[in-house]
């Protein structure tokens, strides 16, 4: 394929998954069940956290945690007793046990008591046309409550040469907004440009077999290889073809 042909057809891809039918096969279901801002953060954040593995899984963990904070995270983070954090221990979604969620819940409690929350700490570390330094930053943050050692591999690094792969897809929920239904556009501070996409091992074979990237392993060092192809492709919102890679793997095999 030309690059103009290969445009051409991505684009077709994003506009045959990025509407609200992909809604119901997807983790992004969670935070579409709640309507106030923060809710919507949380529950997505959570939900992102949490998404590798079995899709279904996945979707029935993310419902599980919402159900376990009473169906109002932001809520249940801002206001719960200790004695309420009991019923969180028994959580566990693969390797993401009880005590995670309860570090979690306190590291949230944090970020919006005493840093003005979730968005604004992505925002104040932002450099240039990326996220990846201020996801190392934000994982700085979100840790700096006493906490397991063990929980820290629950948010990955780019710094540390992760693809960072759900981070990166809850930033786009976040920050996407193009009126399809699907991603939410909450954030108004910060530009889809500076999104990257969440490489998986679906987007990564796809985009591969595309000629979008050719470095074998799904890590930072690929992912910038993979921002620069679709940053030429549509420099304003490269993540849509997210869309497109994904769809290509998950639904169509390709």
């Amino acid at each position: 394929m030309t690059d103009t042909e290969l445009k051409a057809f991505l684009n077709e891809k994003v506009e045959l998954y990025n509407n609200p039918d992909f809604i119901e096969s997807d983790p992004i279901q969670i935070p579409h069940a709640f309507s106030i801002k923060e809710d919507i953060e949380i529950a997505g954040f959570l939900s992102s956290i949490i998404a590798w593995g079995n899709r279904k899984m996945i979707i029935n963990n993310s419902k599980k945690m919402m159900e376990l904070m009473g169906n109002s995270p932001y809520d249940f983070i801002m206001t719960h007793q200790d004695y309420q954090l009991e019923r969180l221990e028994n959580f566990v979604h693969r390797t993401f046990n009880g005590q995670d969620f309860i570090s979690f819940i306190k590291a949230l409690q944090n970020i919006y008591t005493n840093h003005s929350g979730l968005e604004a700490v992505f925002l104040k570390n932002q450099k240039g046309d990326s996220m990846q330094h201020s996801i190392h930053e934000f994982k700085k943050i979100f840790f700096e409550i006493e906490h397991l050692q063990r929980t820290q591999k629950h948010i990955s690094d780019p710094l540390n040469n992760s693809a960072a792969k759900r981070i990166n897809m809850f930033l786009r929920w976040m920050v996407r907004q193009d009126k399809k239904g699907v991603d939410f556009g909450i954030w108004k501070t910060i530009s889809p440009s500076a999104l990257s996409c969440p490489l998986d091992v679906h987007s990564g074979n796809v985009a591969r077999k595309l000629g979008l990237l050719h470095r074998k392993q799904n890590d930072a060092k690929a992912l910038a290889e993979l921002d620069l192809q679709l940053r030429k492709l549509d420099p304003n919102d490269p993540v849509k073809y997210d869309f497109a890679l994904f769809g290509l793997g998950v639904f169509e095999g390709f």
